[in-house]
């Protein structure tokens, strides 16, 4: 209760309690119903901690560290064991700091290379794919650039997918024009 005020006493009862009437939501209720796709011998356990991405990556890092150390002394072991074996003309020799220094690709430590395709153009206005077919390229003159033909406004930049949304590009004001380019990542001067 509020500071300064009272708690509301109980009313008096007689003695008899009146019965529960279950309201409509508790008639439709399901809750209280048996769960057959649930095991009933289930039981939660308690000791099972929740791990937060940092903590599983530092663990991935962790193991990957432990396995090439482990190779790298059994690869030592072998050497010392066998100092009689011949060495074959031809195979190469890894030195122990070339290992360390190997990366064991793991989903945290791929790095791809960039594309070597083109990179996709999409309509600025519909979110469609802009494309050069082969076609209009061989229509194309040689001295015309093909990226920039009728696919980009000249005055605002903007890409389009055909000639009904060029029509649409043509009526757009400036500021609307730069919105749409700045949705792209493109932050250039409007003409």
């Amino acid at each position: 209760p509020p500071k300064g005020g009272f708690k509301k006493k109980a009313a008096a009862s007689d003695g008899t309690a009146t019965p529960h009437i279950p309201s409509l939501a508790e008639q439709l209720s399901y809750l209280h119903l048996p769960k057959p796709f649930k095991n009933p011998n289930y039981t939660k356990n308690v000791n099972r901690r929740v791990k937060n991405l940092k903590t599983i990556l530092g663990q991935e890092r962790e193991r990957e560290r432990a396995d090439r150390e482990k190779r790298r002394q059994e690869k030592a072991k072998a050497e010392a064991q066998g100092p009689d074996k011949m060495e074959v003309y031809g195979e190469p020799t890894k030195s122990v700091a070339s290992e360390q220094d190997e990366e064991v690709p793991t989903y945290i430590s791929i790095e791809a290379p960039p594309s070597i395709l083109p990179q996709k153009r999409y309509c600025d206005i519909t979110g469609l794919e802009v494309y050069h077919s082969s076609l209009f390229l061989h229509l194309v003159p040689r001295a015309h650039d093909p990226s920039k033909a009728p696919y980009t406004d000249p005055a605002t930049g903007l890409r389009y997918h055909d000639k009904r949304v060029y029509e649409i590009v043509k009526g757009l004001s400036a500021s609307t024009a730069k919105e749409y380019l700045s949705a792209r990542g493109v932050n250039s001067i409007v003409k």
